[in-house]
């Protein structure tokens, strides 16, 4: 047995809400003990955390990073669970074995892709287990439509079986399909629940946005919820929201008041990325979202575009291309204090959005590191943890340690308590708990990540151990940890 001792640093249990300087003692994978009192074992490695912050591991549960080199960044982010539920991907044998058979860092799952379910049986594309794959569907008007009768029953049972095959939830991109039948939709959730397992949605459109949309996006989780009992996440409520996200919180408020099973999460950024063939991206949708053609910059290249002209020449030149669009003026004190009340919002979970890692030559991953220069990505990929913790904890007091690791720990695992239930030994700190630990020193905690250097790692996770296992020690990676363990619904 292999015995590990964090000895003196101040430890967070996010499900007792409790703060007290201990020893924790890892062997074996898992938290074996917590002891205020000094601990002594033959053998085992002794590592002095005095005076940091020792607590549960980050799960997130939104993130598209399915590579080394971006789980690699979302370590020093303070993530040991890295799961891709609001798109999922299918076929989900596929996604877990080619995982496994390349190694992670960090632990992962995937959620049963609806937007790949649906493009197999609408526009005839076979999935293939690849994030990239499925956004290029995104420009795609055929699968957005709504399905005949004998098309709903086909694509249904294609979920049901990647339910039965070990995803965890359903990923809806409804944002991506926002004029297909409301009813649609409720059938969904109506599986979901017959399976135990959650959905994870990007909502389609708001009312104040579009008036003329089937159904209000958020409105819609609030109702599919009441009306099947299912367990409903909806994704991002800042970029979907917007400045709405007073009225989209407030109508969640009541949802969740009445007994629905509805939660909610959040990223501390006020611009988006997304595919630039998004129905929302269209140029006569743009006023809507109140935005303009130059609120759009693409990835990698780094062009801003100059008007609609050149929007829609982009959106049919390659509709899967990787863009960042700001949706609110961060420079603005008024759209940071919207950041900040969704971050608040009782029960709001912390999770990334994380997108995949870009490259000048077209490669899927490195296991090079410090990472070659001319990756591009969203920002949030490298910095969401650490950015929320020292604007919700440093900056502005809104949040105890204690409440934040609830916010990006153990939330997020009670999350998927029903459909995985390997996922109760995640997001907690006490004997039994898995060891999934991040050691944060709270003077150098900060996100280095922009939108020109976007894989710059986080500062301040000094140590991160994936089931048991150091990833990062002393603030260096080990390149040759790849500790990560799939999670995995179970057969139903």
């Amino acid at each position: 047995m292999t015995t590990t001792i964090l000895r003196g640093g101040r430890v967070i249990d996010p499900a007792a809400g409790t703060e007290v300087v201990a020893d924790v003692v890892v062997r074996d994978g898992r938290v074996a003990a917590i002891s205020a009192v000094p601990l002594l074992e033959d053998g085992a490695t002794v590592v002095d955390v005095t005076g940091l912050v020792v607590g549960p591991g980050f799960v997130d549960l939104h993130s598209h990073v399915h590579s080394i080199a971006g789980q690699r960044l979302q370590a020093f982010d303070g993530v040991t669970t890295n799961l891709d539920l609001e798109a999922g991907l299918m076929p989900i044998e596929r996604a877990y074995a080619e995982a496994a058979a390349a190694g992670r860092v960090l632990n992962y799952g995937f959620s049963a892709s609806w937007a790949d379910a649906r493009g197999q049986v609408l526009s005839g594309v076979t999935p293939t287990a690849r994030f990239d794959s499925s956004t290029n569907l995104l420009g795609d008007p055929e699968w957005q439509r709504t399905s005949t009768p004998a098309e709903l029953a086909a694509w249904l049972d294609l979920l049901e079986r990647e339910l039965a095959g070990g995803a965890l939830g359903i990923g809806i991109l409804m944002g991506y399909a926002p004029r297909s039948d409301p009813k649609e939709y409720v059938e969904v959730a109506r599986l979901a629940a017959a399976a135990g397992a959650p959905t994870f949605t990007h909502v389609r459109e708001l009312v104040e946005a579009d008036p003329t949309t089937p159904i209000d996006g958020s409105g819609e989780v609030a109702l599919a919820a009441k009306e099947t009992g299912a367990a409903m996440h909806h994704c991002h409520v800042n970029s979907t929201s917007r400045r709405h996200v007073d009225r989209v919180l407030g109508t969640l408020d009541e949802a969740r008041a009445a007994g629905s099973r509805v939660s909610v999460e959040v990223y501390p950024y006020g611009m988006g990325s997304t595919s630039i063939g998004a129905f929302f991206l269209a140029p006569e949708r743009l006023d809507a979202w109140g935005l303009t053609a130059s609120s759009i910059v693409m990835l990698g290249s780094g062009e801003r575009i100059a008007d609609v002209r050149r929007l829609a020449e982009l959106r049919e030149q390659d509709p899967g291309a990787t863009c960042v669009v700001e949706f609110l003026d961060e420079r603005q004190e008024s759209d940071r204090e919207i950041l900040r009340r969704a971050l608040a919002y009782p029960d709001a979970i912390v999770a990334s959005d994380a997108m995949p890692l870009e490259w000048p030559d077209r490669r899927h991953d490195t296991r090079e590191w410090p990472l070659p220069p001319g990756a591009s990505t969203h920002p949030r990929t490298s910095g969401t943890f650490a950015r929320s913790l020292r604007l919700m904890v440093l900056e502005h007091g809104l949040w105890s340690w204690a409440e934040a690791f609830r916010r990006c720990s153990y939330l997020p695992a009670r999350v998927l308590d029903e459909v995985a239930p390997a996922m109760r030994a995640k997001g907690l700190l006490a004997p039994g708990a898995d060891a999934d630990l991040v050691v944060i020193d709270p003077a150098t905690l900060t996100d280095h990540a922009t939108v020109h250097d976007p894989t710059r790692p986080s500062g301040g996770v000094r140590h991160l151990m994936v089931g048991g296992t150091f990833v990062i020690r002393d603030g260096a990676l080990d390149l040759d940890a790849y500790p990560g363990r799939a999670v995995r619904g179970e057969v139903r």
